[in-house]
């Protein structure tokens, strides 16, 4: 695989929000199968895309990289491929390997449902801070490419009926900032059931117990899956205007994304 097909695979993984890393030939000394500068990647259930000489060490490296991926933090790692005392590899071809193993930013997309005052702060500062954004509102003064100039996409349609289509991956985030009660209930039934990796609903607690229980009555929702509804939604820090409201949810959706429980 040339460096242009292998860039072009990541950016293609990282659109489908599948985690990968990138494995790099930093150094070799030594008989060794690839050169200095051979990469692979490696997604996160061990599936390759070109090769860094396989047999055993690539198989140690593919270990190696789906543990990167899912730490989230690049390592180097060096084996002997020279080893008679089957300490490392078990191989004999007479040389060392050094791997530069690099994990790769998924797609971090929020998708907003809800293009009034609080959409709009919120996807203003998601941006800002390095997610990308999906504007849904079935009113199409609000959801418009003038209004949300740097969104991946703005869907004027129904919310409900959207969230319901809606492909979500367990590296999405959704935030359910509607006009209303109903569209709100609409959309956290929709989107409940799917791998979300964060869901948040704007409201009252007296409005999200009524719609919780309204989910559990009509639908058989469980409280497990309510129990994983960032509602109120955001970060407690008093916030009232549409701009803090909108700093408080994209404060919590970077503590989600550092894993901070």
């Amino acid at each position: 695989m040339n460096k242009l097909s292998l860039f072009r695979k990541i950016e293609e993984l990282r659109q489908k929000s599948i985690p990968v890393a990138l494995v790099t030939v930093v150094k070799t000394q030594g008989s060794v199968p690839r050169e200095v500068g051979a990469k692979m990647i490696v997604q996160v259930d061990g599936k390759i895309h070109g090769t860094i000489g396989g047999s055993t060490v690539e198989s140690l490296v593919i270990k190696e990289a789906e543990e990167v991926i899912k730490s989230g933090r690049a390592k180097i790692v060096t084996h002997d491929l020279f080893d008679e005392k089957k300490e490392d590899t078990g191989m004999v071809c007479g040389g060392t390997m050094t791997f530069f193993i690099d994990p790769i930013d998924v797609l971090n997309r929020v998708y907003i449902f809800g293009g009034g005052h609080v959409g709009l702060q919120v996807a203003f500062f998601t941006k800002k801070v390095g997610f990308e954004y999906v504007v849904i509102d079935d009113r199409a003064e609000f959801a418009s490419r003038e209004r949300f100039p740097d969104a991946l996409n703005v869907i004027i349609d129904d919310p409900g009926t959207i969230a319901e289509k809606l492909e979500v991956t367990d590296n999405d985030y959704v935030v359910i900032v509607t006009r209303g009660h109903n569209d709100d209930y609409n959309v956290l039934r929709g989107v409940i059931g799917k791998p979300a990796r964060y869901i948040g609903m704007i409201s009252s607690q007296t409005k999200r117990d009524q719609i919780f229980n309204k989910l559990r009555a009509e639908n058989g929702v469980s409280d497990d899956m309510l129990n994983n509804v960032h509602s109120p939604i955001g970060i407690a820090i008093g916030a009232e205007t549409p701009e803090e409201i909108a700093v408080s949810i994209v404060a919590e959706l970077i503590k989600v994304r550092r894993n901070i429980l």
